[in-house]
């Protein structure tokens, strides 16, 4: 039976951001965004945890990050060819059921208090999150009319943040609270648990949806389940490395991730180095939070994990900025090209990169914290930018530019990691190579097809 296609909105009106018949599905699909948000930050304070009491160096802790986003490389492509064969909802399911299977696979790693194991039963987890994340960008680009993509996009994006900032508030509270006994990876056991049952209980709930004919821009021909993508009509048409945002996108998204993993690796261990290794000196406030973090470390000198518990609740307020930055993106995007968006947010970086290498106190520190409020519309906006005017090859583009999350497996271990076994400021220099990629991007070479003829 030929699935029943849509044609996008007229150029002279304002394109709604969905539609009545998807927002069911539409909360199901955000939620996802949230779910995989929780289950990447947490792998940060993972990074911290496994310093302390497996006693792995800062650039060897840096593997957590390869495992995560290692995995999103891998599965780049085979969640592509499944949604392709299969359909979005089985392809949601699927991340769902791989990450549930990840987060029990945590039991028997910490019961063996294995750092590779536990980099094993990572890799697993972070398979789902591969998977959905392959999956749920052209699901959502297909909720509705293809020109307020855009919004869709960063708009779950900024949900995601509230997934992003519950990562290290609970990872702080269960697993860097408390005395830590060499090898007891007991919280670990207990948090990953919780995550799991949550995890796959939200997969079984999915399966009984059910998902309405998907919008396409293109021309429909028959497809394999209601929620598969529809195929263009037949004629002459680009291929898919024939459009240049395309390319380019995941390239952007390659270099924005190696930034962003980066970023989020050293957070940590950036206010352990610097904000908190002297408890008898007076540490002027950031605000009201510089107190409470004062008043923690007088509290406990000599107790570095409690100081390591509050510098995760500081990266969970950076995240806070994020999802801010991510919900102003979504409403500015609305009168600024995408693209003129991206680039100024990545000139922005560069300077607060600049800044956080000079460990100036909360000067610093606050830029560190902002960092995360200029690139929060950089993931999605690359994302969005690099779906348009695919059609058929949209569900392949996905694959390849989510495989662009491999640069955040890399750059934290083998460029950042050395630089911050000697300095983690000055770490903090190298992902403004990243943010040129970005600004180039988005002030050069992001350009349709139709764009250049």
């Amino acid at each position: 039976m030929p699935t029943p296609t849509l044609t996008a909105s007229p150029p002279t009106t304002r394109a709604p951001f969905t539609e009545r018949r998807y927002v069911l599905t539409f909360i199901f699909v955000v939620s996802l965004f949230m779910l995989w948000g929780l289950g990447v930050t947490m792998a940060d304070v993972l990074n911290k945890h496994v310093q302390q009491v497996l006693h792995v160096s800062k650039a060897n802790s840096a593997y957590v990050q390869a495992a995560t986003f290692g995995a999103y490389f891998i599965m780049g492509l085979p969640a592509g060819w499944f949604m392709k064969r299969f359909g979005y909802q089985k392809g949601v399911i699927l991340g769902l059921g791989l990450y549930a299977l990840g987060a029990f696979l945590m039991i028997p790693a910490a019961n063996a208090a294995s750092f590779t194991l536990l980099l094993g039963a990572l890799f697993v987890l972070a398979c789902g999150l591969g998977t959905l994340e392959a999956v749920a960008h052209p699901f959502l680009d297909g909720l509705g009319d293809p020109a307020s993509s855009d919004q869709r996009i960063t708009f779950s994006h900024a949900i995601n943040g509230i997934g992003a900032v519950s990562g290290p508030l609970i990872g702080g509270y269960f697993v860097l609270r408390g005395t830590h006994t060499a090898g007891d990876l007991s919280a670990v056991k207990t948090l990953y648990t919780i995550i799991g049952t949550v995890v796959g209980s939200i997969g079984l709930l999915f399966a009984f949806v059910k998902v309405p004919p998907l919008f396409d821009e293109h021309p429909a021909a028959e497809a394999a389940t209601t929620d598969a993508p529809a195929l263009a009509a037949p004629g002459p048409e680009r291929g898919l490395f024939d459009h240049p945002n395309f390319k380019w996108a995941c390239v952007a998204q390659l270099f924005n991730t190696a930034a962003q993993g980066g970023t989020w690796a050293y957070f940590i261990n950036y206010g352990t180095d610097y904000m908190a290794l002297r408890p008898g000196e007076a540490i002027h406030g950031f605000w009201q939070v510089g107190t409470l973090l004062e008043r923690t470390v007088a509290l406990a000198p000599g107790l570095p994990h409690l100081v390591g518990e509050v510098a995760a609740y500081f990266f969970s307020l950076s995240l806070v900025c994020m999802m801010l930055g991510r919900f102003l993106g979504t409403y500015l995007m609305r009168f600024i090209a995408p693209n003129k968006l991206l680039a100024a947010a990545a000139l922005c970086n560069m300077g607060l990169c600049v800044v956080v290498a000079q460990h100036a106190g909360w000067v610093s520190f606050g830029a560190l914290i902002g960092l995360n409020f200029f690139f929060s519309i950089m993931f999605p906006t690359i994302y969005s930018l690099g779906l348009k005017d695919l059609g058929r090859h949209k569900q392949l583009a996905s694959s390849f530019i989510v495989m662009g999350v491999g640069g955040a497996a890399l750059f934290p271990r083998f460029v950042m990691g050395p630089v911050a076994n000697t300095s983690v400021a000055h770490a903090y220099y190298l992902p403004i190579i990243c943010y040129v990629v970005v600004f180039l991007y988005g002030a050069r070479f992001y350009k349709t097809a139709k764009d250049v003829g």
